[in-house]
């Protein structure tokens, strides 16, 4: 066992290994193991040479997210949609995580876009301000390699990337609130009205749970879709306000069970939706429905 790492210790890089993991995977469990083998490694091997510990474990974690990123998008099909796994950064969530370095879900959606390595430039530069001297480092490239990457990840993802919604809380939720009104009530002028015009609709079923639609664009489009969602299936459905990846989010259970976390893109300053991303897998909800109905 390497002695410069005590079991006390073991906790504690867990913990701030863990946004450098699950931004690069989206999905918790996999970050966590990911975290963990580069740990265990650590602990059982000699590390004598090792100057700097908490950057050795970075570097080391990072390359690890890398290849089971790579492997994990050979394992979706090409034409199926695919979701992070939405983690809790409200009261109820695992303050022993450092989930301040937590990519917002909107950001991290778009990120599927890109390599598993692009990726990696994008959030260390972007997220975690590091130089591309420290990136090339890291992945063992060069620094013109690192930029190219940037600026390629960049020009994917088409928008300036911010960590977290800006609009405040008690807003977003009065949106939501009305949204939820005007479905119930079959408003259909009022919920277009409270979306963008080119408002986004994606969901995510993991290839488990049968979906109405996976992708729909428009306000038309989308607020007709949610309408008969819910007047459907969902009418006797109980739905939770909370936040995810700083974003505010709906949870929906139907007979105590978690069916579904709808997250939510709200414009900054208008407060209009302009993206709806929901969870249906339960792959990737089975840790939101412990935080929120713990065993």
């Amino acid at each position: 066992m390497n002695p410069a790492l005590p079991h006390h210790t073991f906790d504690k890089y867990l913990d701030v290994l863990f946004p450098y993991a699950y931004n690069i995977l989206g999905v918790v469990d996999d970050a966590k193991d990911a975290v963990q083998e580069v740990l265990m490694k650590h602990l059982s091997g000699s590390n004598e040479q090792v100057k700097d510990e908490k950057s050795y474990l970075i570097k080391s974690v990072i390359n690890r997210a890398i290849n089971l990123k790579t492997q994990q998008k050979k394992t979706v099909r090409s034409k199926e949609l695919w979701l992070p796994e939405p983690v809790a950064t409200d009261d109820a969530a695992d303050r022993n995580l450092h989930l301040d370095e937590v990519l917002s879900y909107s950001l991290l959606v778009l990120m599927e876009r890109l390599s598993a390595v692009e990726r990696a430039v994008f959030i260390l530069r972007e997220s975690f301000d590091y130089s591309h001297a420290e990136i090339a480092e890291i992945l063992t490239i060069t620094e013109e390699h690192s930029r190219k990457l940037l600026s390629r990840a960049k020009a994917s993802i088409f928008k300036p990337a911010p960590k977290r919604t800006k609009l405040p809380d008690t807003h977003a939720r009065e949106v939501l609130e009305q949204f939820l009104s005007a479905i119930r009530q079959r408003d259909t002028q009022k919920l277009e009205s409270i979306m963008a015009a080119d408002i986004r609709f994606y969901a995510d079923g993991g290839g488990k749970v049968p979906l109405a639609a996976s992708i729909c664009l428009g306000a038309t489009q989308v607020a007709a879709l949610q309408i008969m969602i819910y007047h459907r299936f969902l009418q006797s459905a109980n739905i939770l306000y909370t936040v995810v990846n700083h974003q505010p989010a709906l949870l929906t259970f139907v007979n105590n069970r978690l069916t579904s976390c709808s997250v939510f893109d709200l414009h900054p300053e208008l407060g209009t939706l302009l993206q709806i991303n929901v969870v249906l897998d339960p792959d990737k909800l089975k840790i939101l429905k412990q935080i929120h109905f713990p065993s």
